[in-house]
């Protein structure tokens, strides 16, 4: 095996080791949220793997760097305010504008499960907003 020049280790991410409940109030139901980087270990940067149940769809919220998500699995949407909404299945690949208005969730008859990628700006990578009227 090669040495690295680097006196670091490689940074290995177990699967499930940081698997957590989503916060309360950021979707019609709690989530399942995994950790992939904290902006503390890569700059601000930041990604997550999420898995929704059928139809919990979050609030409309912004992120200040804009957000990438990928899905991995099930049948989900998304939609960016003022716009339509649009359906995202497997191997699908999103991306949001800074600042950016939107949300996004599982399909009503389907489990939904992404990673998102967004970078972090004076430590938060999110603002939550209200949810829709």
């Amino acid at each position: 095996m090669p040495q690295t020049t680097s006196s670091q280790s490689p940074a290995i991410h177990r699967a499930g080791a940081n698997m957590r409940r989503s916060p309360e109030g950021i979707a019609t139901a709690s989530f399942w949220v995994e950790s992939l980087v904290e902006s503390s270990e890569n700059g601000n940067l930041t990604a997550m793997r999420c898995d929704l149940e059928p139809g919990v769809i979050t609030r409309w919220h912004t992120h200040p760097h804009g957000q990438i998500l990928y899905v991995l699995s099930g049948v989900g949407l998304a939609e960016r305010c003022g716009g339509s909404t649009e359906e995202l299945r497997a191997g699908d690949c999103i991306s949001f504008a800074p600042n950016e208005r939107h949300r996004h969730g599982a399909a009503p008859e389907s489990t939904f499960s992404y990673i998102s990628i967004q970078a972090a700006l004076d430590g938060s990578a999110v603002t939550w907003l209200e949810e829709r009227p």
